[in-house]
């Protein structure tokens, strides 16, 4: 699948990336094209996998998620197998799953309400899944930064 992008495609990602509400129209007078033209961009885009959906960020003290925590996961998993990455992305709390080199398998991103919700994450569903061997967590104090946003290597050279 070719994954390469032009200059005006990078724009309109990046108009995205910023503001996932923006119109055609809008998208259209930014980049300098019809908003015909901007629709058949982003059919393309999406087509190709380069834009992979579009997402509303929630705060995750108003949903009662303050809690932010890393856990490490040590599985017994054999080659090819993934039954432990599809059992630990199935748990809603799990935002992100990662395969990791290192002394660990597994990298997780988990939202909570509280440490004793960690707790009981880590004992009574991580704990429980078949081929977990240990976990190692991190919880957060502090949020510096965390974007979803990506870094557009071609976006400085556009607007130069």
């Amino acid at each position: 699948m070719d994954r390469t992008l032009d200059d005006v495609d990078v724009l309109i990602l990046d108009l995205l990336q910023e503001n996932a509400r923006i119109s055609q129209a809008e998208i259209a007078r930014a980049v300098g094209l019809a908003p015909s033209a901007v629709l058949e961009r982003l059919r393309k885009l999406e087509a190709r996998g380069a834009i992979r959906g579009y997402v509303t960020l929630v705060d995750p003290h108003v949903v009662q998620q303050p809690m932010l925590a890393f856990v490490a996961v040590k599985s017994e998993e054999g080659p090819g197998d993934d039954s432990v990455a599809r059992a630990l992305a199935a748990c809603p709390e799990v935002l992100e799953v990662h395969h990791v080199a290192g002394d660990d398998c597994y990298l997780l991103k988990v939202r909570a309400r509280d440490a004793e919700h960690i707790g009981q994450l880590l004992r009574h569903r991580f704990g429980r899944i078949p081929g977990v061997r240990s976990t190692r967590t991190t919880i957060v104090l502090e949020t510096v930064k965390e974007t979803p946003r990506l870094a557009l290597p071609q976006l400085e050279q556009v607007r130069s």
